[in-house]
């Protein structure tokens, strides 16, 4: 009902779908406990599920069955869609023809699959059906009535046509079979126990006998259902919801998106930022656009890096260490130095102005390669002879640096050596004439000693050497 369908509409069905299962159980030969029990599962399940989103036939399907396997009186499904197919011939009036294997077949054949799990899924496993078959006989033994074949029948039959009516959901099966000995009594005109009244002895009550008596006799006042007019009231309602679910989603029939019902949509593209829409407000002029747009975005960009670890560090300095890494030494290497700039290379020495040119022409060697390196990708990668370029230039680059750091130490050393020599003069001045004479001396005598040992050491030499040539010209002889 909340699919929209009526309660005859879905009276008739149900019907319908309990008709389907007798009549294919009678061709399949199955027991009649068995297309019992499958009309009592068709009906469980669609007092959960809606007749809009599930096809009746292919559960009916489904429940012969399952029926057929918990009554222990399997079917092959082929058999089962073949004995549907049948009956639907049977109810076009058209000539009977035998099913082809085709892809119709294998799909309804995985329809009929699905649909049987979803029925034992829908029902929790919980497929027992307590029949009152063998109840009705067991009572009309106590009632001494059992040998009146037609009574027994009559109540048998009444039995099985109150299955397609919604009786078995809603009573218990000690209950119904009293209702059916009760109808087949009034309707042979048989007189039974009525102080106290019989039924009570079974423990069923007047009001739950009057209402399953009054729903099965209304099953024979009803029209027969319409196979073909059912169906497209089903079909209707299943485009009646495909409809108000795509409205839902804010789409028409055909799928494309409708403009009325999502308010305020508008195709056209609104620009990024409010500071752009108020500049086209004031100058439509593109031109004068061009420097009031790019340098907030390109400052953003630099300071959003998503490379960089914190928002001060530059943009230029990450390409330039992205050139510079031909081995993870020289990698390290730059990243300390753009990261933490010495002092010596900004601020030379006063002492040599000769090194200041060198200093600037470096550093515009070292600007040229990082910018082609960052314009071709990071030292271009797939390429060997780039590749190579890219290792000796940095190569090249840390060899500069290495000299400038020798140079600068030897810089500091003669500043250091400088300041030395002027402070002893200084001190040497402090202290007079007389000092400078003794140095003098003893400067001269320290070099007469030195040119001495000097005589000494050659004479020696010359000595050993004439020594030597005599004793092996002996030893010839």
């Amino acid at each position: 009902m909340l699919d929209g369908l009526d309660l005859n509409t879905e009276t008739d069905l149900r019907i319908l779908g309990c008709e389907l299962i007798q009549s294919a159980g009678i061709l399949l030969r199955l027991p009649q406990v068995a297309m019992a029990t499958g009309q009592v599962l068709f009906h469980r399940f669609f007092y959960s599920k809606s007749f809009v989103k599930h096809s009746f036939e292919i559960v009916a399907m489904a429940c012969v069955n399952l029926a057929s396997k918990i009554e222990e009186a399997p079917r092959r499904i082929r058999d089962v869609i073949n004995v549907f197919h049948h009956l639907r011939q049977i109810r076009g009036k058209k000539s009977a023809s035998s099913l082809i294997l085709d892809q119709n077949y294998i799909n309804t054949k995985n329809q009929v699959i699905k649909a049987e799990r979803r029925v034992l899924k829908e029902l929790g496993f919980c497929v027992h059906v307590k029949h009152p078959h063998k109840i009705i006989v067991m009572y009309l033994q106590v009632l001494e009535c059992e040998k009146n074949q037609t009574l027994v029948q009559t109540a048998w039959n009444y039995m099985n046509d109150s299955l397609r009516t919604n009786v078995f959901v809603r009573f218990q099966a000690e209950t119904i079979a009293c209702a059916c000995i009760f109808l087949a009594a009034r309707a042979l005109q048989m007189p039974l126990p009525s102080r106290p009244h019989w039924y009570l002895l079974f423990g069923a009550s007047e009001e739950e006998i009057k209402e399953i008596c009054i729903t099965t006799l209304r099953l024979y006042s009803r029209k027969k259902p319409n196979y073909e007019q059912l169906e497209k009231e089903v079909e209707r309602r299943k485009m009646f919801l495909a409809e108000a679910k795509l409205k839902a989603k804010g789409l028409n029939p055909d799928g494309t998106p409708a403009l009325s019902t999502l308010g305020g949509f508008s195709p056209a593209s609104k620009p990024c930022s409010p500071n752009v829409v108020k500049v086209e407000e004031k100058s439509p002029n593109p031109q004068t656009l061009k420097p009031v747009k790019k340098e907030p975005d390109n400052r953003a960009q630099v300071t959003k890096s998503p490379h960089n670890g914190s928002s001060s560090f530059s943009f230029y300095s990450y390409n330039s260490r992205r050139s510079r890494s031909g081995t993870y030494s020289s990698r390290s290497r730059s990243r300390s130095h753009s990261r933490s700039p010495s002092p010596r290379r900004h601020q030379p020495s006063p002492l040599l102005p000769h090194l200041k040119p060198k200093a600037s022409h470096h550093g515009n060697s070292d600007s040229k390669p990082s910018g082609r390196h960052s314009n071709s990708g990071g030292g271009g990668s797939g390429h060997k002879r780039k590749r190579s370029r890219s290792r000796s230039r940095s190569r090249s680059l840390v060899k500069g640096e290495r000299e400038r750091d020798r140079e600068r130490e030897r810089e500091r050393d003669r500043d250091r050596s400088s300041s030395d020599l002027s402070s002893s003069k200084k001190h040497k001045h402090e202290r007079g004439g007389g000092h400078h004479r003794g140095d003098r001396r003893d400067r001269e005598r320290s070099r007469s000693y030195d040119r001495e040992r000097d005589r000494e050491r050659s004479h020696k030499s010359k000595h050993h050497s004439s020594s030597g040539h005599s004793g092996h010209s002996r030893h010839r002889r």
